[in-house]
């Protein structure tokens, strides 16, 4: 890749961090507690494309956080015709966000490749979760160490793809578009909006070849020092 790249900002969610298998411990934890009679297997197949929905929403600002905690476990419950109050969804959304940073599984070559990249880049982090959820994970992940700078969505005041939230992070930063590149799994969010901002991208594609983009991909972290 061009010599001039001297940041690196990364997604955190299913780029770093392995939601899907955090998730899932976070939410198994909580049935158990709360003895909800439903099987994750069940749970997490109907749930997952309803929170991606939810948070495609959130993103483009049609909801805002509290509609997205209750909404996706309420639409999710729903349509597993399993009769849940409103008091326990609220109380079942707010432990899972309490349990979510307690499991933390990290991708692949996380670590050995984020070391080694410290070394020639500054590292940075862009995501749209919410703060306070973003900074534990980052902590008790133990990758914290790694980054110069970290933005949430909610600190910058908008969401990826909208420009201003890399404009925000690359002044965090001191950074210029044209020496930055951006890491991460969601085509529109990550790769599309940096890439309109000014910035270079590569798609982490972990299923491999399921995305359409035409750019450079990398279904492995440690691929990424095959490009720069």
């Amino acid at each position: 890749m061009e010599k001039d790249i001297k940041h690196i900002f990364f997604d955190l969610d299913h780029t770093l961090w392995d939601f899907e298998r955090n998730s899932s411990l976070a939410f198994q934890e909580i049935f158990e507690k709360h003895q909800v009679p439903v099987k994750i297997e069940d749970f997490l197949k109907t749930y997952i494309p309803i929170n991606d929905s939810y948070w495609a929403d959130y993103r483009k600002d049609k909801i805002n956080k509290e509609n997205l905690r209750y909404g996706r476990l309420f639409d999710t419950f729903q349509a597993l015709n399993i009769n849940v109050e409103r008091k326990q969804i609220d109380l079942l959304s707010e432990d899972y966000i309490s349990h979510l940073p307690k499991n933390n599984y990290l991708f692949e070559d996380v670590h050995s490749t984020l070391s080694y990249l410290q070394q020639k880049y500054f590292l940075h982090v862009i995501t749209n979760g919410f703060s306070e959820v973003q900074v534990l994970k980052l902590k008790n992940s133990k990758i914290e160490n790694y980054f110069s700078t970290v933005t949430t969505s909610e600190e910058a005041g908008v969401k990826k793809p909208h420009p201003d939230v890399f404009k925000f992070a690359l002044d965090k930063a001191k950074a210029l578009p044209a020496e930055s590149l951006m890491i991460g799994d969601n085509l529109e969010a990550d790769i599309l909006g940096a890439e309109n901002f000014g910035m270079k991208a590569v798609l982490f594609d972990k299923a491999v070849n399921t995305s359409t983009y035409s750019g450079r991909k990398i279904n492995k972290l440690k691929q990424l020092l095959e490009f720069i």
